[in-house]
Parts: structure tokens; C-alpha cells; sequence
């Protein structure tokens, strides 16, 4: 048996309460219906200001009415300390993804990502210190690699950030690290890296490549291309990222405390061959494909040219092994993809 059934199997007859922050959001909805599927005691809050309640609905709807009653929903703003503080209460585990993604977002306005990302976090952070929570799992971002030109890309071996979004993510995972030594907190911090999957958004000014692009093909509408198509990416399907923070959130490891580790699968794909797998298996799965566009437009301001990760450091601490890689995940994917956005 190896180490993630064997720690399903431990959940499941010892409950926990977990927080999930962000809740209404991609990854935190998801996280909600896995934890809710293990009989796990779990508290969503959001404030809805990227998320959606209809996210929350479906995971509370896939787990059936009995696994929902162990559900609470609280909906506040991470800015507030006095919310944090309120949701904190009497929690196991966080699990901290409430935050303003996207790295032009923070490029057009850095006061009010700050204010979430990085007061947000702080408020967090203190408010699980102060209510007793020891173990504290929060995402970060394979963006604090910066102009590093180091492939694949390890922990330690950070370049400079080249955005403010970076910048704010570094400052998590510095903080993480502080309260670990100076509070004794069990910290973890999980970089992840271009997360897909069901329940992502394609719709919104920051909305990511992937469902952008496959509403696109299903809508017969212009594919945009950022520079010439080769940048590259490590692509992680959601199932990888649940996995991980399952791991992080049991761990008995202690010399992980206090770091942040690489979430991928340790492979890269350019957008150009990104677009041609979203095609190829919107084709295998759909006869709505329509003809679309594929424009080339500038490279985006803040982002780096390639990402590929080295795993190591997650699958020798936290025992981390990736089940999808990005073909896997597309598959897997698309047919949600279909039902919801297909016309």
C-alpha cells in the first residue's frame, strides 16, 4: 500500500476539522469536496471576490447530503483580522489558498493584491498561531523563480522576481519560515505550478490559458497566443495538487516545517503544444469543435520564459507521486469542460 492510500485510510477513521481558505475558489472547492468524500470535518471561507458559490454547490453536490453536513461556510474577507481570527477557532489543519492571483493583475494593481496576498496571509498566518492551529499549509507560486534561467527549477535556487504577484508569494513563504522559528508552527508551503483542471474558470480579465482556451474552441473564438508560442510550462492537473496538500496536512515529518516545496510533475510543455493537445482532444471528444483563430499577440509583462520543476524535494519529504501528468489531466478534464461550456 503505498503512502496516500495509506494515509486516505488514516483520515477517514481519525477526522479532522480543516480550513479552507478560498473555498469558492478553483483549487479550494475542489479541496473541499475531497476532504468532505474522506469524512473529514471542513470550513470553507471566502469572500467571493474571485470565487463562486456555485463552485461550492456542486463539490457539497458530489459528496452527497450526508458528507455536506460536515460542511460550514463562513464568508469573510482574509483582510479582516477579526475573520480570520473567528474561522481559526478550534481547526486542525489550514489549508491556505485565499489570494488574488494572477501576475498581471498584480502588475496593475499591487496595493490591492498586497493587501490580500500578503496582509491576507499575515492575518492568516497569526490568527491559526493565536487560536493554537500548529499546522499551516499555504500555496505558493513556482513564480518566486523569477529570471532564474536554471531548468529544471529546485528550492533554494531562486533568481529575482519579476513581478509584484512574485514578490508577495516570497514573502509567504519567508514569513512561513520565520514562524516556524520563531513560534514553533508547522508550516509548508506548496509552489505550485499552472494548476488545471475542473472547476477552473475561463472566463474573467486574469482567467488562465487552459479553460480560456478550451471555451475558446468550443465557442469558435480567437485563441491568443502570448509571444511565439514557445514559452514553456510544467503543467499539474488538480488531482496532483489535492494529493499534495493531503500529504502536507498529515505529514509526521518534521524537517519539512518551515519550507516550501515544489508541486508539479517535472515535465514542460511549450503553448504551442499545449494548443495542439487541447485541440487534438477537444477533436477526439466533441463534433461542436469549431474553426477558430489562433492569434499571436506580445510576450506578458512579469512572466517567465520557462518552467519546469524538480520534484525531488516533495517526493523525498512528503512522499508526493504525481498520478496525472498533462495529457492525463487533459483527458480527464475536457469532458468537464464539454458539459458546461460546450454548445
Amino acid at each position: 500500500m503505498d503512502t496516500v492510500e495509506q494515509y486516505l485510510g488514516s483520515i477517514r477513521n481519525n477526522p479532522k476539522v480543516w480550513l479552507v481558505t478560498g473555498c469558492a475558489g478553483f483549487i479550494g472547492s475542489n479541496l473541499i469536496e475531497f476532504l468532505l468524500s474522506y469524512d473529514q470535518r471542513v470550513i470553507g471561507l471566502d469572500d467571493f471576490s474571485t470565487g463562486y458559490q456555485e463552485n461550492i454547490d456542486n463539490a457539497l453536490g458530489l459528496v452527497g447530503s450526508n458528507s455536506s453536513q460536515n460542511f460550514s461556510f463562513v464568508e469573510g474577507d482574509i483582510a479582516d483580522y477579526d475573520v480570520c481570527e473567528e474561522v481559526c477557532k478550534n481547526v486542525d489543519i489550514v489549508l491556505h489558498h485565499a489570494a488574488l492571483g494572477s501576475v498581471p493583475r498584480s502588475i496593475e494593481n499591487p496595493v490591492v493584491s498586497n493587501q490580500s496576498n500578503v496582509t491576507g496571509f499575515l492575518n492568516m498566518l497569526t490568527a491559526a498561531k493565536n487560536s493554537g492551529t500548529r499546522r499551516f499549509v499555504y500555496a505558493s507560486s513556482s513564480s518566486v523563480y523569477g529570471d532564474s534561467i536554471e531548468l529544471p527549477k529546485v528550492e533554494g535556487q531562486e533568481g529575482e522576481p519579476l513581478s509584484p504577484y512574485a514578490v508577495m508569494k516570497l514573502t509567504n513563504e519567508l514569513y512561513g519560515k520565520n514562524f516556524k522559528h520563531v513560534y514553533g508552527m508547522e508550516t509548508i508551503g506548496l509552489r505550485y505550478f499552472n494548476v488545471f483542471g475542473r472547476c477552473q474558470n475561463p472566463n474573467g480579465a486574469y482567467a488562465a490559458v487552459i479553460p480560456k482556451w478550451i471555451e475558446a474552441l468550443l465557442n469558435g473564438k480567437k485563441v491568443t497566443i502570448n509571444g511565439d508560442g514557445e514559452t514553456s510550462r510544467d503543467f499539474t492537473y488538480i488531482d496532483n495538487v489535492l494529493q499534495a496538500n493531503l500529504l502536507a496536512g498529515v505529514t509526521t515529518n518534521e524537517s519539512i516545517f518551515g519550507s516550501a516545496v515544489n508541486i508539479a510533475v517535472g515535465g514542460r510543455s511549450t503553448l504551442n503544444e499545449l494548443y495542439s493537445l487541447i485541440h487534438d482532444e477537444l477533436s477526439k471528444n466533441t463534433h461542436l469543435l469549431n474553426q477558430t483563430k489562433v492569434e499571436h499577440v506580445g510576450f506578458r509583462k512579469g512572466d517567465i520564459r520557462h518552467s519546469n520543476a524538480n520534484i525531488l524535494k516533495a517526493q523525498t519529504l512528503l512522499g508526493y507521486r504525481p498520478t496525472h501528468d498533462v495529457y492525463q489531466g487533459m483527458a480527464e478534464c475536457i469532458g468537464w469542460y464539454i458539459e458546461k461550456y460546450g454548445v
